[in-house]
């Protein structure tokens, strides 16, 4: 049996599965729901035995005096001893679901209804994790082989939800079991169910807080104002001045690591069918797009870092007036960063900004941890991508594009740490509500996801001597 015929034979079990683990609530921001956390962990472990693979076993994270969320670890050697290593990455963590009222259905109650699957999880990450059980598989059914063309290995977390807290630590604790030679990730969206694409990319991220104090104390502004400095005056330019007329943002050294956007990639999101009026619509009815000169739309959301002002307040902000010179300003901002960025050179950059534009008689401070979440990328002429969208090609029939996210997750730090390359292989969509009320999934496309997996598999063994160059 080929593998798309196999997947399509099997949908209907496939579904059932996936509808049983969407019925656990694990949710890790919600201390209440970590015991189902744990449950969908057991859960996925016992599926995946079944599955077939000989060693699936859970992780626990963090330390004894502070314990984390468990991950579950899963590994199918290849008959093959020279073939590629390849680890799956995904989540089987959830999002709050509030608001409940806005649910059409209970969150943890899956439903089926017009082609869609519906249910926390189902397209954010559950769906997209499962699909590779039901590819290797498929694969096994087509080859007539017992183990799969690559070592596959599975490490799915219980916290990225949560910002993936212990989940570096795990990587270096673990890094011997984890070793590979590529890292296949499943957590992304395509562009559209017809315009089937390859994120290549997700921005990192890392936020900030300014304090400004002048007087000791609030003073009255008849009897001093104009003649002291003013907090909320020197915040509201410095915070001015974070862009200059062109859009660019004025930290020393922010764009000296930018890795530029190659032509190619351009030219390619250049095909991609996008409708600003309509992407201004679903953005809260903004007026305008704006922002960095030169770039366009997608270009700046998904290639470019930015810099933005979250929060300022100080001084009165209640009913009526109050003529005073306050004492204090704050304001909350957050940076995207993008390829080759560091979140601590961000970080390092706004201190000396701040340091050298704050004005005499006022004491500024910044605040930040610096760590945030480092940026990834995947070249798109890379080997693993280059298999990737063969994979993909042969389950969709059509050309693959590419594009980047401008979300953040853990994927710099698999990388970094495993020393090995990515692949994003997903086939979530904009369109599934993800983090909001009625979340969903086109269950076409997560068995087009499965096909893909088999056929990844396939693609990255052949190519087992490009891999091992590029490593």
């Amino acid at each position: 049996m080929d593998v798309r015929q196999f997947v399509e034979a099997h949908a209907a079990e496939f579904f059932g599965s996936l509808s049983e683990w969407l019925a656990i609530p694990s949710i890790s921001a919600d201390p209440a729901r970590h015991g189902d956390v744990a449950r969908s962990a057991g859960w996925l472990q016992a599926f995946l035995a079944g599955t077939g693979f000989p060693t699936v076993e859970v992780w626990q994270t963090g330390e004894p005096g502070s314990p984390g969320l468990p991950a579950v670890f899963a590994e199918w050697p290849s008959g093959d001893p020279a073939a590629p290593v390849v680890l799956v990455y995904g989540h089987h963590d959830v999002q709050p679901v509030e608001p409940l009222e806005e649910w059409e259905n209970p969150p943890f109650e899956p439903v089926q209804r017009d082609g869609l699957l519906f249910g926390r999880g189902a397209s954010d990450d559950k769906g997209q994790v499962l699909f590779h059980a039901l590819g290797v598989r498929a694969s096994l059914a087509n080859s007539g082989a017992t183990a799969p063309p690559v070592t596959l290995k599975l490490l799915i977390e219980g916290e990225e939800e949560s910002g993936s807290p212990h989940f570096a630590d795990l990587l270096r604790a673990r890094r011997e079991r984890l070793a590979c030679d590529v890292v296949v990730v499943s957590d992304t969206t395509m562009w559209a169910a017809d315009v089937p694409s390859m994120c290549v990319g997700m921005r990192g991220v890392v936020d900030a807080e300014i304090s400004l104090r002048g007087p000791e104390r609030d003073l009255h502004s008849g009897s001093f104002g104009g003649a002291v400095p003013n907090p909320l005056h020197a915040m509201a330019s410095l915070l001015a001045g974070l862009h200059d007329a062109d859009g660019r943002v004025t930290l020393p050294g922010f764009y000296d690591k930018v890795l530029p956007l190659s032509d190619a990639e351009r030219e390619l999101i250049s095909r991609l069918p996008f409708d600003e009026k309509a992407w201004l619509a679903e953005a809260g009815n903004s007026g305008a797009a704006a922002g960095e000169a030169g770039y366009g739309t997608l270009e700046r959301i998904w290639t470019r870092p930015t810099a933005e002002v979250n929060g300022m307040w100080g001084g009165h902000t209640g009913a009526g007036g109050k003529t005073i010179v306050p004492a204090r300003a704050h304001a909350k901002l957050s940076f995207r960063l993008v390829a080759d960025q560091e979140p601590a050179d961000v970080i390092a950059g706004l201190r000396q900004y701040v340091a050298e534009c704050t004005p005499p008689g006022i004491d500024a401070t910044v605040t930040s941890d610096g760590q945030g979440v480092r940026p990834c990328f995947a070249p798109m002429d890379s080997p693993p991508v280059r298999a990737g969208v063969r994979a993909m090609e042969r389950a969709f029939g059509r050309e693959i594009l590419f594009t980047r996210e401008g979300g953040s997750g853990p994927e710099a730090d698999l990388s970094d740490i495993l020393a090995a390359p990515l692949v994003f292989l997903a086939v979530g969509l904009d369109a599934d509500r993800i983090h909001a009320p009625n979340e969903r999934v086109d269950m076409a496309l997560l068995l087009k996801g499965a096909e893909a997996a088999a056929y990844l598999w396939d693609e990255l063994a052949a190519a087992a001597g490009e891999l091992t160059a590029a490593g």
